[in-house]
């Protein structure tokens, strides 16, 4: 069977930068040039994550900079009235944060970002405490794997699994993360269940089967009278 699947905490960043809620707006502006970031986890006490802090939670200030907001803004953006005229991170940030634990798988985290519509996820414990962060180029680096490296698995816990006696017959090549395999097997109908292992498998971008049936001959027989 495809091994255990790479985790949070395999490619989380764990040196992150954070302001607390009562940083004020200059501060979390200076903040996020200094470590071009474009977005931060928001703290209080010893490192709970209670928001997440965006340039876009900034941007209100500016947009309502020379004008108030119309009724109609009023009515439609209550959140970014309310940001244009506070002065804190606890006022700015966006919360509950949307958060991810390191034991997430990545496509649980990427899952996440995807629905949540996020850039990247504050990494917390049970208690919500600040371990990392885990960003969408974060994610990507599974897809660095050598195609070595993912030939290897495949042969060993995909094709020797499904297809013990005929592991010998069947070719597999990688090339650019796409899985092709090319042979004979007895049984086609394993061929989905094949598919379905190998893009499990970290670092496949794609499969290829290119499995034909065994050919069995028939064995006739004649009429005697």
């Amino acid at each position: 069977m495809p091994e255990t699947p790479h985790i949070v905490s395999d490619v989380m960043t764990r040196t992150v930068v954070a302001v607390g809620r009562d940083a004020p707006f200059k501060e979390i502006v200076r903040t996020m040039e200094q470590w071009r970031v474009s977005a931060m986890p928001v703290l209080e006490g010893e490192g709970r994550v209670v928001g997440v802090v965006s340039e876009a939670d900034l941007l209100p200030k500016e947009e309502f900079r020379d004008s108030d907001p119309t009724p109609v803004e009023e009515r439609r953006r209550p959140s970014d009235v309310v940001r244009a005229g506070a002065v804190t991170a606890g006022d700015l940030m966006s919360r509950p944060a949307v958060t991810v634990h390191s034991d997430a798988t990545l496509a649980q985290a990427a899952r996440i970002l995807a629905v949540r519509h996020v850039k990247r996820l504050p990494v917390v414990d049970e208690s919500a405490m600040l371990q990392g962060i885990v960003s969408r180029a974060d994610l990507l680096k599974v897809f660095l794997r050598p195609d070595e490296d993912i030939e290897e698995e495949v042969r060993r816990t995909v094709v020797s699994y499904l297809f013990p006696a005929f592991s010998h017959a069947i070719h597999v090549n990688v090339h650019e993360g796409v899985v092709t395999l090319r042979g004979n097997i007895r049984d086609t109908s394993l061929v989905p269940v094949a598919v379905r292992l190998i893009r499990a498998v970290e670092g496949v971008v794609g499969v290829e089967p290119q499995l034909t049936g065994e050919s069995t001959p028939t064995t006739g027989s004649s009429d005697t009278s």
